[in-house]
């Protein structure tokens, strides 16, 4: 008996070969999804991003939402191919660790409230008495400051609870630092910073957490990127801005405070945009930053990424004027790409 067929082994070696390329194939694939970490901020508009683009390259993104305090230290321990970080790093900072950071989008944070009676935009607020209501100095939503800021309003004699990030973000970064600059008080006791003891009020964990709270919470106030606000239909305060105006959040608004930005004289696009002059100009604007390595150990992941980022900036913008963020000006964009270019080790052409 002859057990030795050549063709049965033709057949069986081109099957394997078959099933080899096919693992090939897959293995590429898992090999090209991009890594990242970092702020809640940018969250809505790097999903709907990310969604959009595997849908375009087969190429997908693993993003974790655990705020800026975290994505800072995953990039540093180079467990992601980027970090995403709402309060910027210093630029010696920055040199220090090795990366490279650039501004991805700009939008805002807004106050929101669960007052029996107030509608969204109805309530009027300033910096000065939201720092007065987190410091526990205003302790009743009838107290007389917040009055004379809403003349026409009903205002109950509910004790506000103040809801504030217990976890480490860029959200609590940006709107700390608008409450340091209103407050003197806020400024020296608390100060601005990704984590702050905040002296009253509950802690929630992320954007989500904390828009969560606010809802289940009666008599409550706290602070979320303006996405989260319009996605759970919750009530946000209108702020008295640097030049005395009362302006309500939108695209309008977050790009009227990004308007005098100097993004060409900012080194490492260290820039911090609250409390910006301007009648048009919501207070409490930010930009959300990406940060990556000069060196990369992964020079494939990372030029992935850039390649993420570069569709983002060219297509991706009419995503980002939906959810009210504010995309990058085109001549910021170029100065972003000749970063990557000139600093990053690897950068394919764009």
């Amino acid at each position: 008996m002859n057990f030795f067929n050549p063709k049965r082994l033709l057949v069986t070696a081109t099957a394997a070969a078959a099933l080899i390329g096919v693992a090939m194939v897959d293995n590429a694939w898992a090999a090209t999804d991009i890594s990242g970490a970092g702020a809640t901020f940018p969250t809505p508009i790097y999903s709907k991003w990310a969604d959009a683009y595997k849908k375009q390259t087969g190429i997908g993104m693993n993003y974790q939402s655990i705020g800026s305090g975290g994505g800072i230290k995953q990039i540093k321990a180079r467990t992601v191919t980027f970090g995403a970080s709402d309060m910027p790093l210093k630029p010696e900072d920055v040199k220090e660790a090795g990366l490279v950071q650039f501004p991805m989008i700009i939008g805002g944070v807004v106050p929101v409230v669960n007052v029996k009676g107030v509608q969204p935009g109805q309530l009027v607020l300033d910096g000065a008495t939201i720092a007065s209501i987190y410091l526990g100095e205003i302790s009743k939503w009838s107290d007389p400051k917040i009055k004379k800021l809403n003349p026409k309003v009903a205002l109950p004699d509910t004790a506000i609870a103040p809801i504030y990030r217990s976890d480490g973000s860029g959200t609590n970064f940006l709107f700390s630092d608008y409450l340091s600059k209103s407050s003197p008080k806020f400024k020296d006791s608390v100060g601005a910073a990704t984590s702050v003891q905040w002296p009253s009020g509950i802690g929630a964990k992320g954007n989500e957490g904390e828009a969560n709270m606010v809802t289940q919470t009666d008599g409550a106030i706290g602070y979320v990127e303006y996405a989260y606000a319009k996605q759970n239909k919750m009530s946000f305060a209108l702020l008295v801005n640097k030049d005395g105006k009362a302006v309500s959040p939108s695209a309008d608004t977050f790009a009227g405070a990004a308007a005098n930005a100097d993004w060409a004289h900012a080194p490492a696009y260290y820039l911090i945009l609250t409390d910006q002059p301007g009648a048009k100009s919501w207070p409490i604007t930010g930009a959300s930053f990406i940060l990556v390595y000069a060196v990369p150990q992964d020079l494939a992941a990372t030029g992935e990424a850039l390649k993420f980022f570069n569709w983002a900036y060219k297509s991706g913008t009419q995503m980002a004027s939906d959810l009210d963020y504010v995309p990058l000006p085109d001549a910021l964009i170029k100065q972003v790409r000749a970063t990557w270019k000139a600093e990053i080790k690897g950068a394919p052409a764009m």
